[in-house]
Order: structure tokens, then C-alpha cells, then sequence
């Protein structure tokens, strides 16, 4: 690596047209470099599921070529369900790995939005409603991503919610929600997870946009988190020249191919000639572009190489799918099923047949492959039983009415004529897509009403929801014998359902965010107040999915947290101890059914007096566990002070007040198995 002495001697033979080039788009995906001085343009692509397809560079158009086809990882949704630290890490260095394997410097991942409503988008690129969850699983992504000498790029900062009128909607925010809410997964992922790059949003915040927010970029990023790294736009996302500049922004990087009028180009040089803004402020940007270029290897020939599309990868993928695969309901336990026993299996719906790794909008991917779950169960059974298949519904909405009618109807007569089905339907990525939010909660296509008509025929029904985000599963649950929450899980996303179903993989997952019975149960609709046009005002405040559930009494479809196995877990015996500057939790959690499996043990804390109102209950830590069947293992959790403290709107700072706290350990936020009180003096 070179020292800072060399960096400020490269920085000084420079010119300052070398300088504009190397802060602004230069192609779609890469700045411009300085080649008379051996620096390199910075190259970025897309990759929240998997590196994205390779462009021209100078317009939108394909690449057309052979080696840009890779692994296509589960969505970051999946990977949050898992809640498993050790997945979001080997997760990232799989992703790391491809991206330096294609010759990339900056991969745009991990999305760590708050998911705040179930219709925004791009939820399926996002993680969960709680802060705490997306902190621990962003953390050790970002740690695997840059492994590789391949920077991550946390997005998008800050509050971005919606996809609705995304480039100019402005979010009304009060202090105390950025803060407990909005900011803690970006602020671990600078101070802990150290993520070298972060993305600006689209969006406005409190009337600046959040390219051109001083607050955002200098007073919170650079000044209290000790931010070091590169900030980039979101692509067209920067609406001026000299404001962006002073507030902070290194990069801009737009959709136009127009590189020399973006204003970061050719408008910041005449500015900075005349001297309207100071060179100074060009060059602290470009200072940051060398810095990161040196940690990344790229300056002085030893950068590391990658790799793609190997079995470790594969495996990995597997594994992961298999674990965020939730099992919402087992009635008589149907589940899992035998398949030495059974002897002719339907499976009815689109998304069985369907691949969706090329959908998404920036997510999309051209994968090396993508088992779906129809070839993935047919790959199981290996010709061993009888599989009858029925697409039952079409995501074409320009099908002619009797065209759905005979696809139900295909369905229907498939149904009666086969032991058991299992329909695999939910959204797609014209529903879980960058640009536009959803308009209805329910399940698309008219799904609900194949659902109840299979059901009537047919009550060994499976039914498999595959979204990146939750629905209304209401119809789904009251007419199955077994519900599964899958997800865009994927290159081995079939198999991985394959091996739920039949039990060569038991269910571990748990909801990363709660399903509500209505859309009005959530808090930004029982407020009116999503999608925002022109202003959206989060007067919920940190009242954000199960917190909003327990303060307003509402009791979900299915709960944050929530997720079934095929064998029990017995837990017992809490002890907390309380020490000077921590309190140690532990438990016992047993095995006690007939299979191994996994379980993610939550903690949850509550004040019981606070200066202001806090939640009924805030999740602060998590641990899965795996046991053998009549294993039992004893959980520990450390508590800090911050893990007690609030930020205190009135005194406009992180408070911890003393006083008696509930520990709650559980299943899912509303599945407390364990209770104990501390009181805490001052830790």
C-alpha cells in the first residue's frame, strides 16, 4: 500500500480536469481514471443478489458476452430471515469473491432500509422492520464483502421508504425515530462493520435532498460516526452542483449517458475555475477516492483476485435458502412429507415454473442457473412418484378472461386427481421491483380465490407464498393444512424448498418482519401517511412494525420473530446477573421433539419506567442454536448500556435511566417463554 505522503504527491500532480474526472460518472457503472499517473477508474456495479449483468459502459445496452453469468445469491430479505450472523458473513464473501472475480471495486450492497411499509418495492432487497436484526446480519456482510479487496456500498442513506416519486418525495422525521430507528444499522455498518462506501438516497430529508444534506453527510456521517470512506449518489439522485459539493458528496453517478453535464462534471470544473467553489473541497473528494483505491489494493499491483460460480458458492446458497425458509403453519403435521410413502404429488402455480433472478430492476442478475421449485422437487423425487403440474394462474395481465378461467380450471381437475398439492405461488418481480410500490396487500392474480377452490377439492394442500416481502396470507392460512413463507432464494432456491418438504432440512427461519392481518394494521397506513407524493410525515415516530403491533394491541397473521420447526424446544432456567459495566442473560433451550433442527433464540427488553414512552418491547439480542434431538444447550447474552438506553427527545441525546427493566426471552416477539426482572443502578 502507498503511504499518505504518496497519496498527497499523487493528488498534487494533478490536474484539476484529471481531478473532475475521477468524481463523476465517466460510464454507467465506473468514473474516469487518471491513466498518465497509473490510477484506475473506479468500477461499481449492482449486486444486492449477485453481481449484475455486464452494460456497454457508455449506454444502458448488454454486454454481449459469455462470462458475466454468476451466482445468484438469495435476496437480502431471505438471507435477514435466517438470522444467522454466520450466513450474512459467508454471504458477503461470496459476494465479494464474484464482484473482484469480475473485475469490480465497489459492489452497491448491502440495502439496509427500515422496512416500514409492506407495499414499498424494494423491500425484497431490504432486511427487516427492527433496527437491531439488520445491524447484526449487515455487519458481518460488509466484513465478508470486503475480504476481497471490493468495497461494499451501504444503501440508501437515509430514509428511503418508498419507491413512489423516490427522486423528490420528502420525509418528515423527528429526531428521536433517525435515531433509534432509521440510523443504527448505518451507523454499525461505519463504525463496526467499517463499510468503505455508502450510498446517498434519492429521496429529500426535512427539504434537502439527501445528496445535497449537510446534516446527513457531514454532521452525522463524517462528524459523529467518524465516516473515513466515499460517498456516491444513487444514480441520479444529485440535484446541484455547488450544494452537493459542500455538503459532502464525493461521487455522483447518474442513468444519462451525457457523463460531460452531470454536476459533477464540466458545470464543478467552470465553477471551480472561477472560483465560486474552492479547489480544496475537490480535492478532499478526491483524497477519499485515492484512499479507498489504496485500501483496496488497486494502486500498487497487489490486489487479490476473485472467484464465481464455484461449489463453494452453490453450497453456501443451499444452506442459506434452507435456513430462511419459514414454516408458518403444520397442521396434524403434514409436513415434512414422505416421499418414500407418497405416490403422486400436484404442484399448481406460476412461480413453481418460473425463474426470477433477471427481474428486480437493479437486482437483476444473469445467473449461471436457478433450480425453481418445480424442477427442484422433480430433481428430489427423481422419478420415484407421480408429479402432475398445473400453472393455475398467469402474471400476463393482458390474458383474455378465458384464459384464466381454463388455467383454474386445469387446476381444479389436477387437484382432485393427485394425493397431495402443493401450490407455489406469492409475488413476483413485477410486484418486488426497483421503481414503483405496490398498490394492494393481497395476493395478486386472483391466487385467494384458487386457493379456496383448491382447498374445497383437495385438503392435503401445501401452500407456499414466494415474496421478498409479506402479503396478505390470511385465505392462504385458514385454507392449507401447511403454510410456507419462501422467497427469491436464489440459484438453489428449489432445491432448498425440495429439502424442506421433505424433510431433509428442518425449518428454522423466522419472519424478519411482521404479516399483518390487514394493511391498515401497520402503522404508516393506519396513518395515511404511505405512500408519501410530495411529503410523507412519519409521525408514528419509532412506532415501526411489532412495535406499533404491542403499543397498539393488534395481533399480527404472523409475528416478527415467528417461525415453526418439525420438533419442539423446551426453553427454562433465565438467570440474569448484573455486573458494573454489563448484565450477563443466560438460559437452557432443549430439544424435546423428534427431529435435529436449529432454533434463533431472541431476546427482548422492556422499561418498565421511562421519562417517555418507549416500546413494550425492543429486541437486543438473538442466537442460533443447533440441537440434536433431546440436546440442550445453555444460551448466554451480554447487555451493555447501550442496549438499555433511549434517545430522550427533550434532552435531545442517549439516555440510560435507572430503574427496574424486563428481560424477555422467547420464540418471536410474541412468543415469550421466559421473564425475569433486573434493576439497573448505573452500568
Amino acid at each position: 500500500m502507498l503511504t499518505e505522503t504518496q497519496l498527497h504527491d499523487l493528488l498534487e500532480q494533478m490536474n484539476l480536469e484529471e481531478k473532475i474526472g475521477m468524481v463523476h460518472g465517466d460510464e454507467i457503472f465506473r468514473t474516469k481514471g487518471v491513466k498518465r499517473l497509473n490510477i484506475p477508474p473506479l468500477r461499481m456495479s449492482d449486486g444486492p443478489m449477485g453481481v449484475r449483468r455486464e452494460f456497454l459502459g457508455k449506454t444502458w445496452g448488454w454486454h454481449i458476452k459469455g462470462d458475466d453469468m454468476v451466482s445468484y445469491f438469495p435476496s437480502n430479505s431471505a438471507l435477514a430471515a435466517t438470522w444467522n450472523t454466520e450466513h450474512a458473513y459467508l454471504f458477503g464473501r461470496a459476494l465479494g469473491a464474484e464482484a473482484r472475480s469480475r473485475n469490480k471495486d465497489v459492489i452497491l450492497a448491502p440495502g439496509i432500509n427500515i422496512i416500514r411499509s409492506p407495499l414499498c418495492g424494494r423491500n425484497f432487497e431490504y432486511m427487516s422492520e427492527d433496527p437491531y436484526l439488520i445491524k447484526k446480519m449487515a455487519v458481518p456482510l460488509i466484513k465478508g464483502i470486503q475480504e476481497n479487496d471490493v468495497a461494499a456500498c451501504v444503501k440508501h442513506f437515509a430514509v428511503n421508504n418508498q419507491e413512489t416519486d423516490r427522486l423528490k418525495v420528502n420525509v418528515e422525521a423527528d429526531e428521536r425515530s433517525m435515531e433509534e430507528i432509521y440510523f443504527p444499522g448505518f451507523k454499525a455498518a461505519v463504525q463496526e462493520g467499517k463499510s468503505k462506501t455508502i450510498m446517498a438516497a434519492y429521496n429529500r430529508l426535512r427539504g434537502d435532498y439527501c445528496c445535497e444534506s449537510t446534516y446527513l453527510l457531514q454532521e452525522v456521517l463524517r462528524k459523529r460516526w467518524g465516516f473515513e470512506g466515499v460517498i456516491i449518489s444513487d444514480w441520479n439522485a444529485c440535484h446541484s452542483t455547488e450544494k452537493a459539493a459542500r455538503a459532502g458528496l464525493d461521487i455522483e453517478m447518474a442513468v444519462y449517458t451525457d457523463f460531460d453535464k452531470y454536476y459533477f462534471a464540466d458545470n464543478l470544473y467552470n465553477m471551480v475555475s472561477s472560483g465560486e467553489i474552492p479547489e480544496e473541497i475537490v480535492d478532499e473528494k478526491v483524497m477519499h477516492i485515492l484512499k479507498l483505491m489504496n485500501e483496496l489494493n488497486m494502486l500498487d499491483g497487489t490486489r487479490q483476485t476473485g472467484e464465481r460460480n464455484t461449489i463453494e458458492h452453490q453450497v453456501y446458497t443451499l444452506k442459506t435458502a434452507e435456513e430462511s425458509i419459514v414454516l408458518l403453519k403444520n397442521e396434524k403435521n403434514i409436513l415434512p412429507l414422505d416421499a418414500r410413502k407418497i405416490k403422486s404429488l400436484a404442484i399448481v402455480g406460476e412461480n413453481a415454473i418460473i425463474a426470477h433472478s433477471e427481474g428486480g430492476g437493479s437486482a437483476e442478475i444473469k445467473a449461471l442457473y436457478e433450480h425453481t421449485p418445480f424442477t427442484g422437487i422433480s430433481m428430489y423425487l427423481g422419478g420415484a412418484c407421480e408429479i402432475g403440474y398445473a400453472r393455475g394462474y398467469t402474471s400476463d395481465e393482458n390474458a383474455d378472461r378465458h384464459v384464466r378461467f381454463d388455467l383454474r380450471e386445469e387446476a381444479k381437475r389436477i387437484a382432485s386427481a393427485y394425493e397431495t398439492v402443493i401450490f407455489v405461488g406469492g409475488l413476483n418481480h413485477r410486484h418486488d421491483v426497483e421503481g414503483k410500490d405496490r398498490t394492494e396487500y393481497q395476493l395478486p392474480y386472483e391466487q385467494d380465490e384458487l386457493i379456496k377452490e383448491l382447498w374445497c377439492i383437495n385438503e392435503n394442500l401445501v401452500v407456499v407464498n414466494m415474496s421478498g416481502t409479506a402479503v396478505d396470507l390470511k385465505v392462504a392460512s385458514e385454507c392449507s393444512r401447511a403454510l410456507l413463507q419462501t422467497w427469491y432464494n436464489g440459484m438453489e432456491g428449489g432445491r432448498a424448498l425440495a429439502n424442506i418438504l421433505f424433510g431433509d432440512a428442518n425449518p428454522s427461519g423466522k419472519l424478519p418482519f411482521t404479516f399483518a392481518k390487514e394493511l391498515t394494521d401497520y402503522s404508516s397506513h393506519s396513518i395515511g401517511e404511505f405512500p408519501g407524493v410530495k411529503d410523507v410525515n412519519y409521525t408514528e415516530s419509532i412506532y415501526v412494525g411489532y412495535r406499533h403491533f404491542d403499543a397498539r394491541d393488534i395481533a399480527p397473521m404472523y409475528a416478527f420473530g415467528y417461525g415453526l420447526s418439525y420438533t419442539e424446544y423446551k426453553y427454562s432456567n433465565i438467570k440474569a446477573d448484573v455486573k458494573k459495566d454489563s448484565v450477563i442473560v443466560s438460559c437452557d433451550v432443549e430439544n424435546t421433539g423428534n427431529a435435529d433442527g436449529r432454533e434463533a433464540v431472541q431476546l427482548y427488553i422492556h422499561d418498565k419506567v421511562s421519562e417517555e414512552n418507549r416500546p413494550i418491547k425492543e429486541l437486543k439480542g438473538f442466537e442460533k442454536i443447533d440441537l440434536k434431538m433431546g440436546e440442550s444447550k445453555s444460551v448466554q447474552f451480554t447487555l451493555l448500556r447501550d442496549d438499555f438506553s433511549y434517545f430522550n427527545s427533550t434532552k435531545g441525546r442517549w439516555v440510560m435511566e435507572a430503574g427496574e427493566f424486563d428481560i424477555l426471552i422467547g420464540a418471536s416477539s410474541d412468543d415469550i417463554r421466559l421473564e425475569t426482572t433486573v434493576e439497573i443502578k448505573n452500568i
